[in-house]
């Protein structure tokens, strides 16, 4: 009786002690697997965070070593002035975020020449700077124009697109941005998302020249491509042209309705937003269905409905704010002003001075919020940072 008793008492223990080995084997190899997924996730989310933490503070440390002229500067493309003397006291004094070039700086130089030039400027910045252009191809040739530069100036986009299609149109796009990014240009103000169908429109010759879904697909596949071959693209001019006379003289009215810009205009820049387009610029035409009072580079209203309805949180520029529809507007200065009022992050302008002025006034003066500049200026750091335009501070 005794031995059967400590028999059953040995066999109850080695069954209670095997089914404890069993459970310890067991619950290691299913707490690893989950953890090993969780501490996964737990890692990416926590270089995720790092990442970000990293680019936040490099922007806030670039701000914060800026001065409230240098943070207005930073809120111009300037055009190039006429000699290289003047350029540098520009970008030297008044801290611009870019110079824009024209086809006078061109005309008389070479590439050699011209990529000197470029050094002097960036050796005067104290923040790195956008060197842009209007490179568009066809008539709208800042620098291939010239056989210093190209034997051939390059293609409007109706005649790559007649030609070979978008397949054209892409190795146009990879051979251009070399060419311009190995003269120092870093930013191309194109492309024309623009829908024009017939040829008497102001804008039918810098366009596609075709209909909603094919300049869709123009716009994004540009600018994902100029992204991938790392020069920044400004996609223009928002909220489309149309038919609408040229602004360079005078204000246009577009009268077309908000369901008709909604269905047909709006749709390139909004698949060019999707494609991570880094900037689009607003045109200066009234657009009477969203705002008949200003035109569209100064107004709350068109700015909204390009970050709103588009969701765009990338940089908003406007057009020159020097051309004759702004002229016929308002007052020199007060363009700038009202621009960075609407929601502009970079002021494309020839008469820097004035509008300069007018906008450090408008800030000093309290009129203008310093937090609204250091807005905009975020945007454009983010972005050099972004296209590898090192943003630099002694």
């Amino acid at each position: 009786m005794r031995k059967n008793f400590v028999f059953y008492l040995i066999l109850v223990f080695l069954c209670i002690a095997f089914a404890c080995c069993e459970a310890k084997q067991e619950t290691p190899l299913q707490d690893t697997s989950a953890n090993t997924e969780a501490d996964t996730v737990f890692e990416e989310e926590t270089e995720k965070a790092s990442a970000e933490s990293t680019d936040q503070s490099e922007e806030a440390k670039i701000l914060a070593g800026m001065t409230l002229r240098e943070k207005i500067g930073q809120l111009f493309l300037a055009r190039n002035p006429k000699t290289m003397e003047e350029g540098i006291d520009l970008i030297a004094e008044k801290g611009v975020c870019g110079i824009i070039f024209f086809g006078r700086d061109f005309k008389s130089s070479n590439p050699e020449e011209f990529r000197a030039l470029i050094a002097s400027y960036s050796d005067a910045a104290k923040i790195s700077l956008l060197t842009s252009v209007d490179e568009e191809g066809g008539d709208v040739c800042r620098v291939s124009n010239y056989k210093a530069f190209r034997d051939e100036k390059f293609l409007s986009p109706s005649e790559l697109y007649s030609i070979g299609g978008m397949e054209r149109i892409l190795s146009d796009c990879d051979e251009k941005s070399a060419f311009l990014l190995s003269l120092g240009l870093n930013f191309n103000l194109a492309p024309v998302a623009d829908i024009s169908t017939h040829e008497n429109d102001f804008i039918h010759h810098r366009a596609l020249g075709e209909g909603r879904d094919e300049t869709a697909e123009y716009a994004s596949s540009l600018v994902r491509r100029m992204n991938e071959n790392g020069i920044i693209s400004a996609v223009k001019h928002f909220p489309g042209y149309g038919n609408n006379e040229d602004t360079h003289t005078g204000i246009a009215y577009d009268k077309r309705s908000l369901d008709h810009l909604m269905e047909n205009d709006l749709v390139p820049f909004a698949e060019a937003i999707k494609a991570d387009a880094p900037v689009v610029m607003v045109s200066h035409n009234v657009i009477e269905a969203v705002d008949g009072q200003y035109p569209a580079s100064l107004s709350p209203k068109i700015y909204e409905l390009l970050r709103s309805e588009l969701g765009f949180d990338g940089v908003i520029m406007t057009d020159d704010l020097s051309m004759g529809a702004i002229g016929d507007f308002t007052e020199s200065g007060e363009a700038a002003v009202l621009a960075i009022e609407a929601g502009a992050d970079l002021l494309c302008c020839s008469d820097i001075e004035a509008q300069y002025a007018a906008l450090l006034d408008a800030v000093e003066s309290g009129r203008i919020s310093i937090d609204r500049i250091e807005e905009s200026v975020l945007r454009l750091v983010r972005m050099k940072l972004g296209f590898d335009i090192i943003c630099t501070y002694p």
